[in-house]
Protein backbone atom coordinates (compact mmCIF):
# COMPACT_ATOMS: atom_id res chain seq x y z
CA UNK A 1 0.00 0.00 0.00
CA UNK A 2 1.82 2.89 -1.19
CA UNK A 3 1.18 6.69 -1.50
CA UNK A 4 2.72 10.21 -2.09
CA UNK A 5 6.03 9.57 -3.03
CA UNK A 6 5.83 5.91 -1.88
CA UNK A 7 5.01 7.13 1.88
CA UNK A 8 2.81 4.50 3.47
CA UNK A 9 0.29 5.91 5.29
CA UNK A 10 -2.38 4.86 8.15
CA UNK A 11 -5.43 6.63 9.00
CA UNK A 12 -6.96 6.63 11.98
CA UNK A 13 -10.45 7.85 13.05
CA UNK A 14 -10.78 9.13 16.92
CA UNK A 15 -8.26 9.83 19.52
CA UNK A 16 -9.80 7.94 22.19
CA UNK A 17 -8.22 4.75 24.29
CA UNK A 18 -7.68 2.68 21.66
CA UNK A 19 -7.26 5.54 19.42
CA UNK A 20 -4.35 6.77 21.35
CA UNK A 21 -2.89 3.41 21.85
CA UNK A 22 -3.36 2.65 17.89
CA UNK A 23 -0.84 5.05 17.14
CA UNK A 24 1.57 4.49 20.39
CA UNK A 25 1.87 0.81 18.63
CA UNK A 26 2.30 2.13 15.36
CA UNK A 27 4.86 4.28 16.47
CA UNK A 28 6.72 1.58 17.30
CA UNK A 29 6.37 -0.83 14.53
CA UNK A 30 7.42 1.73 12.01
CA UNK A 31 5.41 -0.08 9.50
CA UNK A 32 3.84 3.40 8.14
CA UNK A 33 5.39 6.00 7.59
CA UNK A 34 2.98 8.25 8.48
CA UNK A 35 -0.22 8.71 10.65
CA UNK A 36 -2.87 10.92 9.92
CA UNK A 37 -5.74 11.14 12.42
CA UNK A 38 -9.29 12.51 12.68
CA UNK A 39 -9.80 14.11 15.58
CA UNK A 40 -12.94 15.95 14.28
CA UNK A 41 -12.76 18.91 16.73
CA UNK A 42 -10.56 21.43 17.68
CA UNK A 43 -8.73 20.24 21.06
CA UNK A 44 -7.72 22.49 24.47
CA UNK A 45 -5.10 25.11 23.23
CA UNK A 46 -4.26 23.57 19.92
CA UNK A 47 -1.27 21.31 18.75
CA UNK A 48 0.74 21.53 22.48
CA UNK A 49 -2.25 20.29 24.34
CA UNK A 50 -2.67 17.25 21.88
CA UNK A 51 0.72 16.51 22.38
CA UNK A 52 0.59 16.30 25.68
CA UNK A 53 -2.39 13.89 25.89
CA UNK A 54 -0.43 12.20 22.65
CA UNK A 55 2.70 11.46 25.32
CA UNK A 56 1.38 11.13 28.74
CA UNK A 57 -1.24 8.08 29.60
CA UNK A 58 -2.62 7.15 33.33
CA UNK A 59 -2.34 3.39 32.54
CA UNK A 60 0.56 2.53 30.61
CA UNK A 61 2.70 6.03 31.56
CA UNK A 62 4.53 7.76 29.08
CA UNK A 63 5.30 7.47 25.31
CA UNK A 64 9.15 7.98 25.35
CA UNK A 65 8.94 5.04 28.03
CA UNK A 66 6.95 2.59 26.10
CA UNK A 67 9.34 2.93 22.93
CA UNK A 68 12.68 3.16 24.68
CA UNK A 69 12.20 1.94 28.34
CA UNK A 70 13.32 4.15 31.63
CA UNK A 71 15.60 6.09 29.63
CA UNK A 72 13.57 7.30 26.94
CA UNK A 73 13.64 11.22 26.81
CA UNK A 74 10.59 13.36 24.93
CA UNK A 75 10.04 11.56 21.55
CA UNK A 76 7.58 14.96 20.29
CA UNK A 77 8.72 17.96 18.02
CA UNK A 78 8.61 20.07 15.15
CA UNK A 79 4.66 20.98 16.10
CA UNK A 80 2.96 22.77 13.22
CA UNK A 81 -0.10 24.04 14.20
CA UNK A 82 -1.16 25.60 11.21
CA UNK A 83 -0.48 22.05 9.41
CA UNK A 84 -1.52 19.91 12.64
CA UNK A 85 1.31 18.46 12.21
CA UNK A 86 4.12 16.55 14.88
CA UNK A 87 6.75 14.76 14.67
CA UNK A 88 6.80 11.16 16.84
CA UNK A 89 9.90 9.47 16.96
CA UNK A 90 10.59 9.67 13.50
CA UNK A 91 7.24 9.39 12.10
CA UNK A 92 5.15 12.62 10.79
CA UNK A 93 1.82 12.37 12.68
CA UNK A 94 -1.34 14.68 11.01
CA UNK A 95 -4.04 15.83 12.53
CA UNK A 96 -7.48 16.72 11.15
CA UNK A 97 -9.62 18.45 13.14
CA UNK A 98 -12.44 19.16 10.69
CA UNK A 99 -14.93 16.62 10.61
CA UNK A 100 -16.47 13.98 12.52
CA UNK A 101 -18.48 12.46 10.05
CA UNK A 102 -16.94 9.89 8.07
CA UNK A 103 -17.45 10.49 4.08
CA UNK A 104 -16.13 14.04 5.55
CA UNK A 105 -12.88 13.14 6.33
CA UNK A 106 -10.16 14.44 4.13
CA UNK A 107 -8.29 10.65 3.51
CA UNK A 108 -8.51 11.14 -0.08
CA UNK A 109 -6.45 14.72 0.05
CA UNK A 110 -4.29 13.11 2.32
CA UNK A 111 -3.38 10.01 -0.03
CA UNK A 112 -4.87 7.53 3.00
CA UNK A 113 -6.27 4.50 1.71
CA UNK A 114 -6.37 2.21 5.12
CA UNK A 115 -8.60 3.54 8.19
CA UNK A 116 -8.74 2.24 11.30
CA UNK A 117 -12.42 3.46 13.11
CA UNK A 118 -11.81 3.05 16.66
CA UNK A 119 -14.76 5.47 17.46
CA UNK A 120 -17.08 3.13 18.19
CA UNK A 121 -19.78 5.03 16.70
CA UNK A 122 -20.05 3.90 13.22
CA UNK A 123 -20.90 -0.13 13.47
CA UNK A 124 -23.13 -0.86 11.38
CA UNK A 125 -21.86 -1.60 7.32
CA UNK A 126 -25.05 -1.74 6.43
CA UNK A 127 -26.20 2.08 6.12
CA UNK A 128 -25.33 3.71 3.49
CA UNK A 129 -22.33 5.90 3.23
CA UNK A 130 -24.40 9.04 3.02
CA UNK A 131 -26.08 8.58 6.35
CA UNK A 132 -26.24 12.05 8.03
CA UNK A 133 -25.81 11.06 11.20
CA UNK A 134 -22.87 9.25 9.62
CA UNK A 135 -21.65 5.65 8.34
CA UNK A 136 -18.51 3.44 8.27
CA UNK A 137 -19.21 3.60 4.47
CA UNK A 138 -18.65 6.72 4.64
CA UNK A 139 -14.64 6.41 5.28
CA UNK A 140 -15.19 4.44 1.44
CA UNK A 141 -16.66 7.23 0.26
CA UNK A 142 -14.17 10.07 1.64
CA UNK A 143 -11.08 8.09 -0.09
CA UNK A 144 -10.21 4.90 2.13
CA UNK A 145 -10.04 1.61 0.46
CA UNK A 146 -10.45 -0.49 3.41
CA UNK A 147 -11.46 0.13 6.73
CA UNK A 148 -10.81 -1.70 9.97
CA UNK A 149 -13.29 -1.29 12.73
CA UNK A 150 -11.80 -2.01 16.71
CA UNK A 151 -15.49 -3.26 17.38
CA UNK A 152 -17.73 -5.44 16.54
CA UNK A 153 -20.70 -5.17 14.17
CA UNK A 154 -23.71 -3.67 15.21
CA UNK A 155 -26.95 -3.80 13.25
CA UNK A 156 -29.10 -0.54 14.37
CA UNK A 157 -32.13 -2.40 13.25
CA UNK A 158 -32.67 -4.99 15.86
CA UNK A 159 -34.66 -7.74 13.86
CA UNK A 160 -32.11 -8.08 11.40
CA UNK A 161 -29.00 -11.81 12.36
CA UNK A 162 -25.91 -10.32 12.46
CA UNK A 163 -24.75 -13.24 10.45
CA UNK A 164 -27.09 -13.15 7.53
CA UNK A 165 -27.62 -9.02 6.90
CA UNK A 166 -24.57 -8.72 6.64
CA UNK A 167 -23.26 -7.40 2.79
CA UNK A 168 -20.62 -9.76 1.32
CA UNK A 169 -17.94 -6.64 0.86
CA UNK A 170 -17.80 -7.52 5.22
CA UNK A 171 -15.77 -10.09 7.30
CA UNK A 172 -15.43 -10.21 11.22
CA UNK A 173 -11.90 -11.90 11.93
CA UNK A 174 -9.97 -12.64 15.25
CA UNK A 175 -6.10 -12.99 14.34
CA UNK A 176 -4.83 -16.26 14.89
CA UNK A 177 -8.60 -18.00 14.26
CA UNK A 178 -10.18 -17.29 11.10
CA UNK A 179 -7.97 -14.39 9.79
CA UNK A 180 -7.13 -16.52 6.60
CA UNK A 181 -10.89 -16.28 5.94
CA UNK A 182 -10.42 -12.37 4.76
CA UNK A 183 -10.32 -11.89 0.83
CA UNK A 184 -8.60 -8.58 0.19
CA UNK A 185 -10.37 -8.68 -3.07
CA UNK A 186 -13.75 -8.89 -1.80
CA UNK A 187 -13.98 -7.11 1.45
CA UNK A 188 -13.40 -4.05 2.21
CA UNK A 189 -14.78 -3.14 5.74
CA UNK A 190 -13.08 -5.62 8.21
CA UNK A 191 -13.88 -5.92 12.16
CA UNK A 192 -11.48 -6.91 14.28
CA UNK A 193 -13.67 -7.32 16.46
CA UNK A 194 -14.08 -6.85 20.50
CA UNK A 195 -11.14 -7.38 23.25
CA UNK A 196 -13.41 -9.84 24.87
CA UNK A 197 -14.13 -12.58 21.67
CA UNK A 198 -10.40 -12.10 20.86
CA UNK A 199 -10.13 -13.92 24.25
CA UNK A 200 -12.77 -16.07 24.35
CA UNK A 201 -11.75 -17.36 20.62
CA UNK A 202 -8.81 -18.47 21.56
CA UNK A 203 -9.76 -20.07 24.91
CA UNK A 204 -12.40 -21.94 22.76
CA UNK A 205 -10.66 -23.00 19.62
CA UNK A 206 -7.57 -25.67 21.04
CA UNK A 207 -10.94 -27.25 23.20
CA UNK A 208 -13.18 -27.48 19.66
CA UNK A 209 -10.22 -28.89 17.86
CA UNK A 210 -9.31 -31.59 20.43
CA UNK A 211 -12.91 -32.82 21.80
CA UNK A 212 -15.33 -31.42 19.11
CA UNK A 213 -18.13 -29.53 18.49
CA UNK A 214 -20.40 -32.61 19.48
CA UNK A 215 -18.80 -33.15 22.89
CA UNK A 216 -19.54 -29.76 24.33
CA UNK A 217 -22.98 -29.63 25.54
CA UNK A 218 -23.36 -26.45 26.44
CA UNK A 219 -21.01 -23.38 27.37
CA UNK A 220 -21.19 -20.39 29.27
CA UNK A 221 -18.74 -17.43 30.09
CA UNK A 222 -18.74 -14.56 32.27
CA UNK A 223 -16.02 -11.56 31.47
CA UNK A 224 -14.85 -9.28 34.68
CA UNK A 225 -14.26 -6.52 32.53
CA UNK A 226 -11.79 -3.12 33.44
CA UNK A 227 -13.86 0.02 33.30
CA UNK A 228 -14.57 1.35 29.72
CA UNK A 229 -14.60 5.24 28.69
CA UNK A 230 -19.15 4.62 28.15
CA UNK A 231 -18.90 4.44 32.05
CA UNK A 232 -19.95 7.55 33.99
CA UNK A 233 -17.22 8.59 36.89
CA UNK A 234 -20.05 9.91 38.86
CA UNK A 235 -23.49 8.82 39.52
CA UNK A 236 -25.95 10.62 36.82
CA UNK A 237 -29.12 11.11 35.15
CA UNK A 238 -29.70 8.50 32.35
CA UNK A 239 -30.84 9.64 28.78
CA UNK A 240 -34.54 10.00 27.39
CA UNK A 241 -35.04 6.55 26.48
CA UNK A 242 -32.23 4.86 28.12
CA UNK A 243 -33.39 1.45 29.91
CA UNK A 244 -30.20 0.26 31.28
CA UNK A 245 -30.02 2.71 34.37
CA UNK A 246 -26.74 0.98 35.32
CA UNK A 247 -24.66 2.89 32.98
CA UNK A 248 -25.23 5.90 34.74
CA UNK A 249 -23.99 4.99 37.81
CA UNK A 250 -20.50 5.44 39.48
CA UNK A 251 -17.70 2.70 38.22
CA UNK A 252 -15.07 4.07 40.97
CA UNK A 253 -17.54 2.60 43.43
CA UNK A 254 -19.02 -0.42 42.03
CA UNK A 255 -19.61 -3.71 40.79
CA UNK A 256 -21.53 -3.17 37.37
CA UNK A 257 -23.66 -5.60 35.99
CA UNK A 258 -23.54 -5.49 31.93
CA UNK A 259 -23.88 -7.08 28.73
CA UNK A 260 -21.51 -8.33 26.02
CA UNK A 261 -22.00 -9.41 22.30
CA UNK A 262 -19.24 -11.76 22.68
CA UNK A 263 -21.06 -14.89 21.77
CA UNK A 264 -22.75 -13.89 19.40
CA UNK A 265 -19.34 -12.34 17.62
CA UNK A 266 -17.61 -15.59 18.44
CA UNK A 267 -20.14 -17.71 16.20
CA UNK A 268 -18.92 -15.34 13.63
CA UNK A 269 -15.60 -16.14 13.78
CA UNK A 270 -15.55 -19.99 15.23
CA UNK A 271 -18.81 -20.82 12.93
CA UNK A 272 -18.84 -24.15 14.90
CA UNK A 273 -20.49 -22.23 17.98
CA UNK A 274 -23.68 -21.67 16.00
CA UNK A 275 -24.40 -25.73 17.34
CA UNK A 276 -23.20 -24.82 20.79
CA UNK A 277 -25.46 -23.39 23.58
CA UNK A 278 -23.62 -20.56 25.13
CA UNK A 279 -24.02 -17.79 27.32
CA UNK A 280 -22.27 -14.55 27.69
CA UNK A 281 -22.27 -12.49 30.54
CA UNK A 282 -20.25 -9.20 31.46
CA UNK A 283 -19.53 -7.32 34.98
CA UNK A 284 -17.33 -4.16 35.03
CA UNK A 285 -15.35 -3.31 37.52
CA UNK A 286 -12.98 -0.51 39.21
CA UNK A 287 -9.78 -0.96 37.67
CA UNK A 288 -8.47 0.90 34.39
CA UNK A 289 -7.49 -2.52 32.83
CA UNK A 290 -6.75 -5.72 32.81
CA UNK A 291 -9.88 -8.26 32.47
CA UNK A 292 -10.80 -12.11 32.54
CA UNK A 293 -12.61 -14.67 31.17
CA UNK A 294 -14.37 -17.65 33.04
CA UNK A 295 -15.22 -20.29 30.81
CA UNK A 296 -17.44 -23.09 31.39
CA UNK A 297 -17.68 -26.17 29.55
CA UNK A 298 -20.27 -28.94 30.08
CA UNK A 299 -18.59 -32.01 28.44
CA UNK A 300 -20.27 -35.28 27.87
CA UNK A 301 -17.63 -37.97 29.29
CA UNK A 302 -16.28 -40.40 26.80
CA UNK A 303 -16.38 -44.15 29.01
CA UNK A 304 -14.37 -45.35 26.75
CA UNK A 305 -11.57 -42.79 26.54
CA UNK A 306 -9.58 -40.46 28.55
CA UNK A 307 -11.24 -38.84 31.15
CA UNK A 308 -11.71 -35.21 31.29
CA UNK A 309 -9.66 -34.14 33.97
CA UNK A 310 -7.44 -30.97 35.23
CA UNK A 311 -4.21 -32.26 34.14
CA UNK A 312 -6.11 -33.13 30.97
CA UNK A 313 -7.54 -29.85 30.14
CA UNK A 314 -4.22 -27.82 31.14
CA UNK A 315 -2.41 -29.82 28.46
CA UNK A 316 -4.93 -28.94 25.65
CA UNK A 317 -3.60 -25.31 26.33
CA UNK A 318 -0.08 -26.34 27.11
CA UNK A 319 0.27 -27.88 23.61
CA UNK A 320 -2.24 -25.17 22.13
CA UNK A 321 0.76 -22.36 23.36
CA UNK A 322 3.59 -24.07 22.68
CA UNK A 323 2.29 -24.70 18.67
CA UNK A 324 0.50 -21.19 18.06
CA UNK A 325 3.20 -19.93 15.29
CA UNK A 326 2.32 -16.18 16.35
CA UNK A 327 2.21 -16.56 20.42
CA UNK A 328 -1.87 -15.30 20.60
CA UNK A 329 -2.15 -18.25 23.36
CA UNK A 330 -0.36 -17.93 26.51
CA UNK A 331 -0.27 -20.80 28.80
CA UNK A 332 0.85 -20.23 33.00
CA UNK A 333 0.97 -22.34 35.91
CA UNK A 334 2.02 -19.30 37.64
CA UNK A 335 -0.15 -17.59 40.07
CA UNK A 336 -1.40 -13.90 38.50
CA UNK A 337 -3.17 -10.77 39.50
CA UNK A 338 -4.63 -8.84 36.76
CA UNK A 339 -1.81 -6.06 36.99
CA UNK A 340 0.65 -8.60 35.89
CA UNK A 341 -0.86 -9.20 32.61
CA UNK A 342 -0.74 -5.42 31.68
CA UNK A 343 1.26 -4.66 28.55
CA UNK A 344 1.86 -8.60 27.64
CA UNK A 345 2.11 -8.12 23.75
CA UNK A 346 0.10 -10.34 21.47
CA UNK A 347 -1.50 -12.17 24.36
CA UNK A 348 -4.93 -12.85 23.16
CA UNK A 349 -5.30 -15.01 26.42
CA UNK A 350 -3.30 -15.95 29.18
CA UNK A 351 -4.30 -19.06 30.28
CA UNK A 352 -4.07 -19.44 34.77
CA UNK A 353 -3.71 -23.46 34.94
CA UNK A 354 -3.42 -22.77 38.32
CA UNK A 355 -7.18 -22.19 38.29
CA UNK A 356 -8.51 -24.62 35.92
CA UNK A 357 -11.02 -27.34 37.57
CA UNK A 358 -13.43 -30.15 36.79
CA UNK A 359 -15.94 -31.96 38.58
CA UNK A 360 -17.84 -34.57 36.94
CA UNK A 361 -21.35 -36.05 37.81
CA UNK A 362 -24.03 -37.96 36.34
CA UNK A 363 -26.89 -36.45 34.67
CA UNK A 364 -30.41 -38.34 34.64
CA UNK A 365 -32.33 -38.24 31.24
CA UNK A 366 -35.99 -39.45 31.47
CA UNK A 367 -36.61 -40.38 28.29
CA UNK A 368 -39.83 -40.31 28.24
CA UNK A 369 -39.73 -36.27 28.06
CA UNK A 370 -37.33 -35.97 24.68
CA UNK A 371 -38.54 -34.33 22.23
CA UNK A 372 -39.41 -36.85 19.29
CA UNK A 373 -38.18 -39.98 20.64
CA UNK A 374 -40.39 -42.59 19.36
CA UNK A 375 -42.73 -43.79 22.29
CA UNK A 376 -43.05 -47.50 20.83
CA UNK A 377 -38.92 -48.22 21.36
CA UNK A 378 -38.96 -46.10 24.83
CA UNK A 379 -42.26 -49.06 25.56
CA UNK A 380 -39.43 -51.60 25.07
CA UNK A 381 -37.25 -50.10 27.44
CA UNK A 382 -36.98 -51.44 31.32
CA UNK A 383 -35.84 -48.08 32.23
CA UNK A 384 -36.81 -44.52 30.70
CA UNK A 385 -33.90 -42.65 32.75
CA UNK A 386 -30.38 -43.24 31.48
CA UNK A 387 -27.51 -41.54 33.27
CA UNK A 388 -25.23 -39.67 31.18
CA UNK A 389 -21.50 -38.66 32.71
CA UNK A 390 -20.89 -34.93 32.13
CA UNK A 391 -18.02 -33.23 32.89
CA UNK A 392 -18.18 -29.52 34.04
CA UNK A 393 -14.85 -27.46 33.07
CA UNK A 394 -13.89 -23.91 34.28
CA UNK A 395 -11.21 -22.36 32.55
CA UNK A 396 -9.50 -18.95 33.67
CA UNK A 397 -8.17 -16.43 30.55
CA UNK A 398 -6.64 -13.28 31.66
CA UNK A 399 -6.43 -10.46 29.13
CA UNK A 400 -5.32 -6.88 28.71
CA UNK A 401 -8.67 -4.96 27.05
CA UNK A 402 -6.33 -2.27 25.94
CA UNK A 403 -2.97 -2.06 24.87
CA UNK A 404 -1.60 -5.65 25.87
CA UNK A 405 -4.30 -7.70 24.12
CA UNK A 406 -6.42 -5.76 21.74
CA UNK A 407 -4.33 -2.83 20.33
CA UNK A 408 -1.43 -5.14 19.42
CA UNK A 409 -3.66 -8.27 17.84
CA UNK A 410 -5.66 -4.86 16.09
CA UNK A 411 -2.29 -3.74 14.76
CA UNK A 412 -1.40 -7.20 13.44
CA UNK A 413 -4.96 -7.51 11.50
CA UNK A 414 -4.00 -3.57 9.89
CA UNK A 415 -0.57 -4.53 8.78
CA UNK A 416 -1.97 -7.82 7.25
CA UNK A 417 -4.41 -5.81 5.41
CA UNK A 418 -1.86 -3.30 4.40
CA UNK A 419 0.46 -5.76 2.98
CA UNK A 420 -2.43 -7.05 0.65
CA UNK A 421 -3.42 -3.44 -0.67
Amino acid sequence: MESEGSRKKLGINGFGRIGKLTAWHHINRREFDELVINVGRNVGGGMEDIAHYMERDSTYGRLSTYLHGCNGTSVISDLDEAEGTMMVDGTRVKFLREARNPSQIKWKENSVSLVVDTTGQFLDPSQPADDPRGSVRGHLRAGAQKVVVSAPFKLKDKGMDLKGAMPEDVITTVMGINDHMYDPRKHLIISNASCTTNCLAHMMKPVLDVLGQKKILSASMATIHAATGSQQVLDRLPGAGKTDLRKNRSILNNIILTSTGAAKALALVIPEMQKIGFIAESVRIPTSTGSLVILVLNLQEDIQGQPVRRDFINDIYRQAAKNDPRGYLHYTDKQNVSCDLIGNPRAAATIEGHETHTRTAEVNIDLAAVPGLDQSIIATLNTTTIHVPVTQTVIYGWYDNEMGSYVNMLGDRTVSIAEDM
